[in-house]
Parts: structure tokens; sequence; C-alpha cells
């Protein structure tokens, strides 16, 4: 299946004074789905927002929300973030100790399951749970930080998960790095949803360029 191409781009970079306006800017610029990164200061080292943000900027916008939560207990904050608006929820394999009931738990509450894995994680976690799963995140970078270097070995990871969800119905998206110099690559790898930070926000150009320019690289890429 020839899937979308997806921008998602990260909150990180934003003016956080100005978080709703940040928001609305890059809807207005044309991207797909907002990428909120959770981070509880344990699993990673920062920390950055909770349900209660994600929710106060949910009626701003009309695109979805998706939420990568960083965190050693998912399963406390699942529920918390599906109430807040997003659509989508990412956990860490490594941060599971039971996956299938954990993505169990999300699609009972009518969101998308998703699983990201860290550099370090080889593509077999996700093969008993294929069938449970919307999207697969493959980090190009350490979790925990933006601005980060992409790093270029995961290209054969993604190639190799885009083997293993042959008939299924997931998408594979990227976070870490990604912006002009390193989302064609990517995208010829396999993965079709793009997380942009620094790349989005530091463009010279504008939002709306950049995210036109991500797409159709992204899309020349994957014809």
């Amino acid at each position: 299946m020839n899937r979308p191409v997806l921008i998602a781009p990260s909150i990180l970079p934003a003016d956080f004074a100005r978080l709703g306006e940040e928001c609305l800017s890059l809807q207005e610029a044309g991207v797909d789905r907002i990428h909120w990164d959770i981070m509880d200061g344990v699993f990673v080292p920062n920390l950055t927002v909770g349900p209660d943000v994600v929710a106060s900027i949910r009626p701003l916008l009309s695109i979805d929300f998706e939420a990568h939560l960083m965190v050693v207990d998912p399963d406390l904050l699942i529920p918390r973030y599906i109430e807040a608006g997003c659509s989508t929820i990412l956990v860490h394999a490594e941060a599971c100790t039971h996956l299938h009931r954990t993505l169990s738990i999300i699609a009972d509450l009518g969101a998308t399951p998703a699983v990201a894995l860290n550099p370090h994680t080889p593509p077999e976690a996700i093969s008993q749970v294929r069938d449970l799963l919307g999207m697969v995140l493959v980090m190009t970078v350490n979790p925990g930080f933006g601005g980060q270097s992409y790093i270029v070995e995961m290209e054969s990871k993604v190639a190799r998960i885009a083997e293993m969800l042959e008939g299924y119905d997931c998408d594979i998206e990227v976070d870490g790095g990604i912006g002009p110099s390193t989302i064609a690559a990517a995208a010829k790898a396999g993965a079709n949803v793009f997380v942009s930070g620094s790349a989005l926000f530091n463009a010279p150009e504008g939002l709306t360029h950049a995210t036109a320019d991500l797409r159709q690289r992204a899309e020349e890429a994957r014809s």
C-alpha cells in the first residue's frame, strides 16, 4: 500500500509562551498532525507538557494530535492523553512490561496504538504485536532532546520494519534530525510519517514553505 506522506511537527522548538499560536501557525502552514513530545524526566532527562496543556490547545485546531509518551509507566497516562484529544498514542517498547496489553488498552479507549523504538532496539520488538499497530515510530536520534543529528544507520531499520509490516495497515514514522537533507532517504527506506522540529521552526523561508518542501522531497523519494 502506497501510504500518504504526513508531516507531524514536534512542538519542542515552539515558543511555549505562545504555544496555542504556534500550533495554529503549524496548522495554517499545512502540516497533517501535531506531535506532542511527552517527557517525564525519568525515561528521558527532560520534562515537557502534561495532558492539561494538550487539552487546552485541542479546541484551537482541527488536525489530529499524537502523544509520544517518553515515560516510564505509560499505562498510567494513556487515558489522560486520549481524554486530552490525542487520537494516536505512541508508547516505547522499552518502557512496556506487557506491550501487547498496553496496545490493547489504547485501542479499547478508541485511539490508534503505536510503538516507538529507540535506536538500540531491534525491529523484532514489534514482531508479536503487528496486528495491533496503527503506526511504528523509528527514533532516528536518542529520545529526550530536540536538535540532535540524524542517525543514518536507522534507515536499514526502517527498511526492515517496512518488510515486516507488508500486508498490515500500519504507518511508519521517523523522529529525529528530519529536515531537507535527511527526509528523502528516510522516505526511500519506507517511512511515510515525518516528525520535524528544528527544520520547520528555524526555516528561513517560513513554516509554509518548509512544510511543502519536506512533503515534496518525501513524496518524490517514495514515488
